[in-house]
């Protein structure tokens, strides 16, 4: 599977830059550090996240993908990967806030007309928004009725993302008179939202997930974004290529998890003892049994890194085609994202899990939160099987099949 040419024209906006990727890998992992210093108290009480949601404002990683002309950090989505990745290994739950935040702020550049996108998203920067919500189809819909020049909307959608401490929610909605399913954009405070804190999952608990009920939400023209139809051929090829945008956010996660699993088992078995010899100092040559394991998860973490890398880079050269990208390319870009995902899921259940069979007994201590890893990763697998991707990407090698335009939950 090869990666389309370099384009003859791109889609970047003039205007000035904003700060180089150095600075903002040196912001993600001041933040990862400060996120990490008390990630075990904060997992397990499981509050909702209003106080790390203020970090990454205070921090300016909310508007890190917002074009610098219109108020934002100007950066690309290989260094919104990186910092998600960082985030991710300190605490995944805030990491999927951010990757959701980032994927649903983006959607106004991939489903509005360029007026109206450029509209919200200095919106978005001057007033600082965290987005929450889902465009991803659901059962039962919500319900858009025409209303003079706007829409009022109804219904109810469970485990949303972020419900909890975004500012606005951007949804999934069909159109009560033609069908046509809608990515609209709503405030979260607004009258006739009412947000409920039922999750309760037993992982990414500080996803800010919960479900929110619609009751005649009336949205103005400027909040109805654009089309979000089922059939790639109907949606423009750019449009397209939101799936495996999301779910390369996905693959950031997952690999967040499995590194930083890894990072804290590593400075435990350095500190500590081996589970099979106690005598011999944990991570020391003496014990093989230890060493080959963390050789067996470094190779898997860092294959699934590598497919990661050559995902992005396809995935970046098809939203620089714009307009040429064509539907065999976006296909291309879409099964190496599933690819990078179904390496990316393996790494995240092994490390999870195998490293709490290096550490031993001990690694059941709540005090060390290293479940949270499991459980995080795990809760992620629920909502995301990777069993889907691994069909779409055999359909495509033995029948050249196109996977289908859906989007992460």
């Amino acid at each position: 599977m090869g990666v389309a040419p370099a384009p003859s024209r791109t889609a970047a906006q003039s205007g000035p830059p904003g700060p180089d990727r150095t600075h903002w890998l040196r912001v993600a992992r001041e933040t990862a550090d400060d996120l990490a210093t008390d990630a075990v108290a904060r997992e397990q009480a499981g509050k909702a996240p209003f106080d790390e949601v203020s970090r990454l404002r205070e921090a300016g990683l909310l508007t890190l993908l917002i074009p610098a002309e219109h108020g934002g950090g100007g950066a690309d989505w290989a260094t919104a990967c990186a910092v998600l990745r960082e985030i991710a290994a300190a605490d995944a739950a805030i990491g999927q806030l951010l990757g959701c935040h980032y994927l649903l702020a983006y959607s106004a550049r991939l489903f509005a007309e360029p007026g109206l996108g450029a509209q919200v998203e200095r919106r978005s920067a001057a007033e600082l928004w965290c987005w929450g919500g889902g465009v991803a189809r659901q059962e039962p819909r919500l319900t858009l009725l025409p209303s003079g020049d706007g829409y009022v909307l109804n219904g109810r959608q469970s485990y949303v993302t972020g419900v909890l401490v975004a500012d606005r929610l951007a949804v999934r909605a069909v159109r009560a008179d033609t069908g046509e399913p809608l990515a609209v954009i709503a405030d979260a405070s607004g009258r006739g939202v009412r947000i409920d804190d039922d999750a309760d999952p037993f992982g990414q608990r500080l996803a800010a997930g919960g479900s929110v009920e619609f009751d005649g939400v009336r949205l103005g023209p400027d909040e109805v974004l654009g089309s979000l139809p089922a059939d790639e051929d109907v949606l423009s090829p750019t449009a397209s290529l939101a799936a495996p945008l999301g779910r390369l956010v996905s693959v950031q996660l997952r690999l967040g998890i499995a590194e930083g699993v890894l990072g804290e088992a590593r400075e435990y078995s350095r500190a500590g003892h081996s589970p099979w010899h106690p005598e011999w100092p944990a991570g020391s040559p003496q014990d093989p049994q230890t060493l080959a394991a963390y050789g067996e998860l470094t190779v898997l973490t860092r294959s699934a890194s590598a497919l990661a890398a050559e995902a992005l880079t396809a995935l970046e050269s098809g939203l620089r085609r714009g307009a040429d990208l064509t539907y065999d390319e976006c296909a291309e870009i879409s099964i190496l994202v599933a690819v990078a995902e179904a390496a990316a899921a393996r790494a995240a259940h092994e490390s999870t899990a195998r490293a709490l069979h290096i550490i031993g007994a001990r690694s059941a201590s709540a005090r060390l939160g290293l479940d949270r890893f499991w459980r995080n990763a795990r809760t992620h697998a629920l909502y995301e099987p990777v069993a889907h991707r691994l069909r779409d990407v055999g359909d495509y090698f033995l029948n050249g099949a196109h996977p289908p335009f859906t989007l992460p939950v």
